[in-house]
């Protein structure tokens, strides 16, 4: 879990594993298109031609990643413009676990997509760090085949190697050694290549055979086949999760060696004679090593027919490996999935807000589903987009709190408040790129019980409160004294004697909203209480209820400075006092939204 933890933290991994990710469907797309062009043009294609087809679909499933891990880097920005943060294990849920509201449950999933992205990552390390070892083993092997059991051949045998590679076209010097560790003549090397042939064949097999075999090797010399085999090792290992990739590469062995083979019968001339050397060599096929060419790779079999004017085989596309990598890709997109699209606004514009003293931080439904925001930042956003309150949104840099926007935004048509909110939702992701997903986590909370002598709930009275339509818009965190709360809406108002929270016809939920508010702390109702009751604390600010604006929590979002009075009581002693209610410490499960990822949005 520790590597994990830190996998999340570092900014490349989140780029590195969507590269994955992508070449699932990137690497079965280029499959299937070089599947297409095999199957139509491979009976009246060369194998030369099928070769360079295949090498050109395997340099193209190399780009593909190189070119998506550019697209998705991280760009140069302002240090704190972009922000992640990793997952913390989900705590074990209870009976008593404090919820999000069903429709943020139901629209933000549990466990992120990206959440999965540090675990794609590691084993993908893991499983190329794996097949680089092999990589390396075979290399160190073929690099000791060089030096290690090996003679000079014979000077006549040298010369004949020298003539026969005049007449393939290698320029370049190859030395002809005798080893007592490969079974079949065998290429190692590319910059200073060396023919290494098995002890006793320069005398135990006929010297037409022989020089056959020879011009096959001298064929993968000139055609560099070494190196290319080489690059294709360092594809497998490093795509080795995708069976298109194998499955290529394959195709790019077998076609090698059928284009050393024409190379080994037009030098010689004598196809019988080539095809007989290969089947004294079957018997002898070794242990592949990747790092090496060798003369009996591939199909012999095929290979033996083909020389002999059999009947090529139809070309078979690969439909079980195609297969596999349909269903790899169709479970990455189950886990990797998007989400069904929402609705968003016609138009948005976002813009910082400069004004050098604002009027507060508002935001303010419209009628026919426009939103218009002041001073707002995207705590607040996020906290009317999800109905929220501020210690449900788990993460985020500073500024989330800090810089506030003005939001003009318009929708198609006329909408009503639910699509609205879920507009806002998008124009988040969109704008600010953020990215959410829900957790239960152990947070200390609050859980209201009665006191000693008992809930005394004030029996409700007409005059308190009024009614409004359900789809009103919210009003201010702190409104003007004298206007009378929404009935079963609590609310505080700011007046002479100090902080008052009151409300008519409430029921316990909502007092517990408005307390979970207030403490910016969760709140577990416990009276047991259903009955509705009228609300009027009084009691003054302090450093239990850092959840009021203008208190100087740690997501303090601006208001009036709260000032502590020592004559009143604190909210405690109010709710005992008063309702004949008791606030208890307490941890437990809450499930909260973390941010994953976002950024300052750009203007417009």
């Amino acid at each position: 879990m520790n590597a994990i933890r830190m996998l999340s933290s570092e900014p490349w991994v989140e780029s590195l594993g969507w590269t994955l990710v992508h070449f699932l469907w990137q690497g079965l797309l280029i499959a299937a298109v070089y599947a297409g062009i095999r199957r139509g043009m491979a009976q009246r294609w060369s194998p030369n031609a099928r070769y360079v087809l295949a090498c050109a679909a395997l340099a193209v499933m190399w780009a593909a990643p190189i070119a998506t891990w550019i697209a998705l880097r991280p760009a140069g920005t302002v240090p704190d413009a972009v922000y992640r943060v990793s997952s913390v294990p989900p705590a074990a849920a209870a009976a008593t676990t404090i919820t999000l509201p069903a429709p943020v449950r139901t629209a933000v999933p549990v466990e992120r997509a990206a959440q999965f992205i540090p675990w794609v990552v590691m084993a993908w390390l893991a499983g190329a760090g794996l097949f680089w070892v092999r990589l390396m083993g075979g290399w160190f092997t073929a690099t000791r085949m060089r030096s290690s059991m090996v003679r000079p051949a014979p000077p006549e045998w040298q010369k004949a190697l020298g003539r026969l590679g005049a007449r393939v076209g290698v320029e370049r010097p190859v030395r002809l050694l005798v080893s007592g560790l490969v079974q079949v003549p065998t290429v190692v090397g590319w910059l200073r290549p060396v023919v290494l042939v098995p002890a006793g064949a320069l005398a135990g097999l006929p010297a037409d055979q022989l020089e056959a075999v020879l011009v096959h090797e001298l064929a993968h010399i000139r055609r560099h086949d070494y190196l290319v085999n080489l690059l294709q090792s360092v594809a497998e290992a490093l795509l080795f999760y995708h069976p298109a990739v194998w499955w290529v590469s394959a195709h790019i062995r077998c076609e090698r060696e059928l284009c050393c083979d024409d190379a080994a019968v037009e030098v010689t001339g004598d196809a019988f004679t080539y095809a007989s050397a290969l089947v004294e060599w079957e018997q002898c096929r070794p242990t592949r090593v990747n790092a090496m060419v060798a003369v009996n790779g591939g199909s012999l079999t095929a290979r033996i027919g083909r020389l002999l004017g059999q009947p090529r085989p139809p070309v078979r596309s690969g439909p079980g490996v195609l297969a596999g990598a349909i269903v790899l890709l169709a479970a990455t997109y189950g886990m990797f999935g998007q989400t069904a699209e929402r609705p968003a606004f016609q138009a948005a514009s976002i813009k910082p807000n400069t004004a050098a003293n604002p009027r507060g931080r508002m935001v303010r439904p419209q009628p026919g589903g426009r939103l218009t925001s002041e001073n707002a930042p995207l705590l607040m956003l996020i906290q009317n987009a999800y109905s929220l309150q501020a210690f449900q949104v788990a993460g985020g840099p500073e500024w989330i709190n800090t810089t506030g926007y003005d939001i003009e935004a318009k929708p198609e048509g006329t909408v009503d408040r639910p699509p609205m909110w879920l507009m806002l939702q998008t124009l988040l992701a969109d704008r600010f790129k953020l990215a959410l997903h829900r957790e239960t986590r152990e947070l200390p909370l609050y859980a209201l019980t009665t006191g000693k002598n008992g809930f005394k709930p004030p029996a409700p009275k007409e005059g308190v409160c009024i009614s409004l339509p359900p789809d009103a818009p919210p009003g201010p965190a702190l409104p003007p004294p004298g206007s009378l709360a929404q009935c079963g809406k609590v609310r505080i108002n700011l007046s002479p004697a100090g902080l008052k929270m009151e409300g008519g016809k409430v029921q316990m939920a909502e007092l517990v909203r408005m307390l979970a508010a207030a403490m910016g702390r969760p709140v577990l109702d416990r009276t047991g209480f259903t009955g509705e009751f009228d609300v009027n604390l009084s009691f003054t600010p302090d450093q239990s209820t850092m959840g009021l604006p203008g208190a100087g929590g740690p997501r303090d979002m601006g208001g009036p400075q709260l000032a502590t009075d020592p004559d009143r009581p604190t909210i405690f002693a109010a709710l005992q006092e008063q309702l004949g209610l008791k606030l208890v410490t307490a941890k437990g499960p809450v499930e909260v939204l973390v941010i994953d990822h976002v950024e300052r949005p750009s203007e417009n």
